[in-house]
């Protein structure tokens, strides 16, 4: 008879798997949602990651590339044509054309791109490829989740020295 009276009040107590029941769907329905957010956050965060490191090996090809040139004009357009190269190789698709803005230095001092160039033999001086894309993240948004950007602005510059004792033009 205490075997009866046992199982009946597990039944209707109000402990045990009765009063659990529906608490898994509970926790998923309250959980899931979070962890949507972290995985496109996470996937945000891996993109814009993936993105800074291609626009600085970009940057850094476009500079070396305008360093071995001769001219200003010259470098210039083989600095654009190493980063676009380098995008493309890295599979980095811009939501526009990359920005390369080139500017240089001599003895330590600021100067333009073209007066880099210009200056005598036996001067230090160097190039430096300053590198601008937009990285497009519209695939990684949900309505759901607000404050996901759209797209994000991803930079990187890189200075490369001119030969001290090569003629430049």
């Amino acid at each position: 008879m205490d075997g009866a009276v046992t199982r009946d009040r597990g039944r209707r107590g109000g402990r045990g798997p009765q009063r659990d029941r529906g608490s898994v769907s509970v926790e998923a329905a309250i959980l899931a949602p979070a962890f949507i957010a972290l995985m496109v956050l996470a996937g945000v965060a891996g993109r814009t990651a993936v993105a800074a490191e291609a626009v600085e090996a970009a940057a850094h090809d476009a500079a070396r590339a305008a360093s071995i040139s001769r001219d200003a004009g010259t470098a210039g357009e083989r600095a654009r044509e190493a980063a676009v190269r380098q995008l493309d190789w890295r599979g980095l698709n811009c939501t526009s054309t990359p920005t390369v803005d080139l500017s240089g230095t001599v003895n330590g001092q600021a100067t333009s791109f073209a007066a880099a160039f210009r200056s005598p033999i036996g001067q230090q001086a160097s190039v430096t490829v300053r590198l601008s894309c937009t990285v497009d993240l519209s695939d990684l948004r949900l309505d759901t989740i607000p404050g996901v950007p759209s797209s994000r602005r991803v930079s990187a510059s890189f200075t490369s020295p001119l030969d001290r004792y090569r003629s430049r033009g």
